[in-house]
């Protein structure tokens, strides 16, 4: 994002409309203030009352988990709904994690896996490509990232200003910029600058730039292919990138680059990235964002799935 579009602290955002973000925004400061394990204890517990209370949320992620892990039991999906939504309920004090706490605090909870693979694509002057996907955590997902090598986001701006520019400057508390999600040519010249990119394809765009691929226990997901297109940018890696919360704190899992990758079949990488996905999903499944209706586009014909 040019230094002109960035968004700024303007008087215009301290109009009174805008009080009420303001204050959920100071809570927050003060909440993560608290304990590691004292947030955590009030996330599960909020996560539960948000259960009770987003119904539709609730019927939308129980579907979910019943499509992807047809294999488990009733009981089975119920333990891991619950766990899903008390993960839900941490991610609101991560969100404040990631943007207010200072590096010394963010780096005592932080564990590393495969950060030599980030060195060694550092020191070729290569582009990396970090495939990641929607887990709750993944606020610190760049945040922790950002504390090894400074990067670039890929983002949704918000329509509301204050909260916009709180999650523009929060998630660049460790990084270089974000690019919206819809400025390919941004994402394209950050990997060509030999830029680390973060990059989620996992969730359902719809059938544009979509084929059906497996995902789970869904046979035919729709999954976007922009991911092969940016791997496709020259000198780039693609590494998987995650963050996964653990009752020590977050391990952060750069895996080496996806070697054949892409081979220009979109079905074959837009399957192969969804593999990757899936087998990081697995390690934490309580930790993915079940609640976004995943499998909600089907091919024609097929009845809705939600």
């Amino acid at each position: 994002m040019s230094a002109e579009r960035l968004p700024r602290l303007e008087p215009r955002l301290l109009h009174p409309r805008y009080w009420p973000q303001w204050f959920g925004l100071g809570v927050l400061w003060l909440l993560v203030l608290l304990p590691w394990r004292w947030q955590m204890w009030l996330g599960r517990r909020l996560g539960r009352l948000a259960m009770r209370l987003l119904k539709s949320r609730e019927r939308i992620a129980r579907r979910s988990l019943e499509l992807a892990f047809p294999e488990l039991s009733s009981t089975e999906r119920e333990q891991l709904l619950v766990r899903n939504f008390e993960s839900v309920g941490c991610a609101i004090f991560e969100v404040g994690m990631a943007w207010f706490w200072p590096d010394w605090r963010m780096r005592a909870l932080m564990r590393i896996e495969g950060e030599e693979h980030v060195h060694a694509a550092a020191e070729q002057g290569q582009g990396m490509l970090l495939l990641s996907c929607h887990f709750l955590t993944l606020e610190l997902n760049a945040r922790c990232f950002g504390l090894v090598r400074p990067g670039v986001g890929v983002y949704r701006p918000n329509t509301n200003p204050v909260l916009e520019y709180a999650q523009y400057h929060g998630r660049c508390k460790s990084n270089k910029y974000l690019v919206d999600r819809t400025d390919v040519k941004g994402m394209i010249k950050a990997l060509r600058n030999g830029d680390a990119l973060w990059y989620a394809p996992d969730h359902d765009y719809g059938r544009h730039a979509s084929v059906f691929v497996p995902f789970f226990g869904v046979e035919q997901a729709a999954t976007i292919t922009g991911t092969a297109t940016l791997a496709r940018v020259k000198n780039t890696v693609t590494l998987p990138c995650y963050n996964i919360r653990d009752e020590h704190g977050y391990v952060l899992h750069i895996g080496a680059p996806l070697e054949g990758y892409p081979t220009g079949d979109d079905v074959a990488d837009a399957t192969r990235s969804n593999q990757v996905v899936e087998a990081a999903v697995r390690r934490a499944p309580e930790q993915y964002m079940w609640l976004h209706r995943r499998f909600k586009t089907v091919p024609e014909g097929m009845p809705p799935r939600y």
